[in-house]
């Protein structure tokens, strides 16, 4: 039959056809198997680049270092306060004073001013007192600071004039912004000498009623006719926005030129005149902060305009200074960039430091002129494990920009692991370990019945027992080996190290409540003394001798107990279990912490302070009885009162560092050792941690416009960098490999199945 023929295609046929529409399939499929391999391949490729930056940024002359949470609360010199802001801030603003960057003891340098002065002193009917005059005959200290010549502030279209002279942004409208939303984005930019009538403005602005001021009490207590000045502002604004919308983001210029203040002026173009209420030799040091830094009202104005607030453009987030560095780039939470201010005018590095400087290669750029770095870019990081990986792998040159506490970490791990150890100095990570001014301690509540300084004369003997009785049982050596990235100096008094009038480290020094001199060894007390005063206190094996119920004492930290800091919570409870006081912790959030201690219900607590200048007063002053917390809203938060105490501190603050003012420390180290309302806690070690190409790294707490000595060596980093980063090139030739079998697997798979179809199709026919 013909009917049969047609089981037999011919070649043209349509069983031809299938036979070739397969394997064409398959060699596709092959194919396409294989392109998706090379593009897999070359992802996985590029995906072995994991450098933060883009390609090539290792070569260039910027410094990239992390910020830790978020970006600066504020950048507006009046306002800003904070750990956070402090990197920003002093690399773009120039108060009148700086610490010298390499002596120690923190010596004052002049900056912008021309000279660090000695204050006049004049007496109460208006004479010249000379300079050794009792603290009491002196009615006003007044500074004359010569301010330097020939300094400019950064580029800004604040300073932008036409050719009539006349400012181009100053007279803006409602919509006149357009698109622009930094200062970059203005087509004008002007800038213009600083003059002695900038430092005043800038004072005056401490009295503002726009922003946040948070040292405007300090400095009203001091300056003359500063209190007054901020009530007459307070008026003459109000006066500004009546009628205003008060929600309105937009507020008419504040212009601080138009009334004068008693206690700052410029008598002439580069002098700036400041008057202070009696002696206060403290003030110099507040002079290298930047509450001093000099404001031109031009850029006040110039924020003061319509919509400039809702852009985000204000001091608080774009600065104007005349520091090395200016901000051009900022995103909220995310980085911040310092570029070098093209007016700057080159201050050249020291040529003089202490012993040791200069083998460690800190002398090597004696008189060039600085900054040496074009560029630093911080980023924030919210998690430590990758901003460390970061480090190690090269990627950040700081690990945080001028924190002084980062390299503890990199220590302990060095300790704990030799091959890390290893990693670590072949790598030259600079993690130089030293002492800073700052200090952390566990301190009581003196007006607590239980613990406090009340009652009768023997009453407060026993109380003071117990304090003592609780400062030998708390191990601060212990402290160090349990949480050694947290390690410090035990401290022996308020005092730490490198202030004038610390005798820690000392014979001298020893606290004889906590400590005793064994064969020359400074040694902790036994805990037999400790038990022995908590009984004649009234606490045998800690219990109330008059009722047998156990001691128990509430213990409030100023933090949630989270699992990172239950393991420190925890040790100090068992601190107390060793003479048998129990302790209830009780931790909130700082808010909480803050209320609870403003209305005095609380007994024993943590806390730490860092020094706002390397002056004895600052550290002292936490005991005085007019810094009480509970009373005064002050920062003596142990509310410690002592008459004769105060008596002395009146009498040190005002005698400039000397033998008369070293003899009355020690007296009042000694009344405050005895009385004990701190158990005076350790000094924490600092480290920061600093790749070997970054020169000239000598990290301190107080000197914070480290920027412009910094300098890069590029060469060495772009070796390092690539050197530490090497793609690791067999995994994917596992991979490809696996693949390749994965695709021919398949492929023959496909093959067979085509096969057996057709074999189907011609038996079906």
């Amino acid at each position: 039959m013909k009917q049969a023929g047609l089981s037999r295609p011919r070649p043209g046929g349509v069983g031809g056809r299938l036979r070739r529409a397969g394997r064409w399939g398959s060699d596709a499929l092959g194919r396409g198997l294989a392109w998706l391999l090379v593009a897999t391949l070359a992802g996985l490729v590029a995906g072995c680049n994991n450098n933060p930056w883009p390609d090539g940024a290792e070569a260039g002359n910027t410094l990239y270092t992390a910020m830790i949470d978020s970006t600066p609360r504020h950048l507006d010199p009046t306002a800003s306060y904070w750990s956070n802001d402090t990197p920003f801030t002093y690399q773009i603003y120039e108060p009148p004073y700086g610490y010298h960057y390499l002596k120690r003891p923190f010596q004052l340098v002049p900056k912008s001013a021309a000279a660090v002065v000695e204050p006049r002193y004049i007496g109460k009917n208006g004479q010249v007192l000379p300079a050794d005059a009792p603290a009491d005959a002196v009615a006003e200290s007044v500074y004359d600071v010569p301010i330097r010549p020939g300094i400019f502030f950064q580029p800004h279209p604040a300073f932008a004039r036409d050719a009539q002279g006349r400012y181009y942004y100053h007279h803006m409208k409602p919509g006149d912004l357009g698109s622009r939303r930094t200062p970059l984005d203005f087509e004008h930019q002007g800038t213009r000498e600083l003059v002695a009538a900038d430092f005043v403005y800038a004072l005056k602005r401490q009295a503002t009623t726009r922003i946040t001021a948070p040292i405007f009490s300090t400095f009203a207590e001091y300056v003359v006719g500063l209190k007054e000045y901020g009530e007459l502002v307070k008026r003459e604004d109000a006066k500004l926005l009546q009628g205003r919308d008060r929600s309105s983001l937009d507020k008419p210029f504040l212009d601080f030129r138009r009334w004068p203040l008693a206690g700052a002026s410029a008598p002439e173009k580069y002098l700036l005149r400041i008057r202070i209420k009696g002696k206060y030799p403290q003030w110099s040091y507040w002079m290298q902060m930047t509450f001093m830094a000099p404001i031109p009202w031009e850029a006040d104005a110039f924020y003061a305009q319509p919509g400039m607030a809702g852009r985000g453009l204000s001091l608080d987030t774009w600065p104007v200074g005349t520091g090395p560095y200016m901000l051009v780039d900022y995103v909220k939470d995310r980085r911040i960039v310092m570029q070098r201010n093209p007016n700057y005018r080159g201050v050249p590095y020291p040529c003089e430091g202490m012993p040791g400087d200069r083998e460690a290669g800190l002398l090597d750029d004696c008189g060039k002129p600085t900054p040496f770095i074009d560029r630093i870019v911080a980023t924030v990081e919210r998690e430590g494990v990758p901003m460390q990986a970061k480090f190690r792998q090269g990627y950040y040159d700081v690990e945080v920009f001028e924190r002084t506490d980062t390299g503890m970490s990199f220590r302990v791990a060095m300790q704990d692991s030799e091959a890390v150890r290893r990693e670590y100095r072949a790598k030259g990570f600079r993690l130089d370990q030293g002492s800073d001014v700052n200090t952390y301690f566990i301190g009581f509540n003196m007006l607590d019945p239980v613990l406090g300084d009340t009652g009768s004369a023997e009453e407060r003997e026993r109380k003071r027992k117990l304090r003592q009785a609780i400062s030998i049982a708390i191990d601060w050596d212990e402290y160090s080996k349990i949480f050694p990235k947290k390690a410090g100096q035990a401290a022996m008094s308020p005092l730490p190290p490198g202030i004038f009038g610390s005798r820690e480290g000392t014979l001298a020094g020893v606290d004889p409540v906590t400590h005793e001199v064994l064969n020359g060894r400074i040694v902790r007390r036994p805990i037999a003394d400790a038990k022995r005063l908590l009984a004649e206190a009234g606490y045998p094996g800690g219990r109330d001798a008059a009722t047998g119920r156990p001691l128990v004492l509430n213990y409030d930290f100023y933090a949630p107990m989270t699992p990172e800091r239950k393991p420190e919570i925890d040790w100090v409870v068992r601190q107390f279990a060793k003479i048998d006081i129990q302790l209830e912790v009780r931790a909130t959030d700082n808010n909480q912490f803050q209320d609870k201690v403003r209305k005095g219900r609380y007994q024993v607590f943590w806390l730490g302070w860092n020094a706002d200048y390397p002056d004895a007063e600052n550290f002292l002053f936490l005991l005085t009885t007019q810094a009480g917390k509970t009373k005064y809203d002050g920062e003596n938060t142990s509310n410690y009162s002592n008459p004769e105490y105060d008596r002395l501190f009146d009498r040190m603050k005002t005698l400039p560092n000397g033998p008369e003012k070293q003899a009355l420390i020690d007296r009042m180290v000694a009344i405050v050792q005895r009385d004990a309302p701190w158990t005076m806690g350790f000094f924490p070690y600092t480290s920061a941690a600093v790749q070997h190409w970054v020169h000239n790294s000598k990290p301190a707490v107080l000197v914070r416009d480290q920027g412009r000595y910094l300098r890069l060596d590029v060469a060495e980093r772009v070796a390092r960098v690539k050197a530490w980063n090497r793609p690791q090139w067999w995994p994917l030739g596992l991979m490809a490999g696996a693949a390749l079998a994965l695709a021919w697997g398949l492929r023959r798979s496909l093959r067979r199945r085509e096969r057996t179809n057709a074999r189907g199709q011609v038996l079906a026919g």
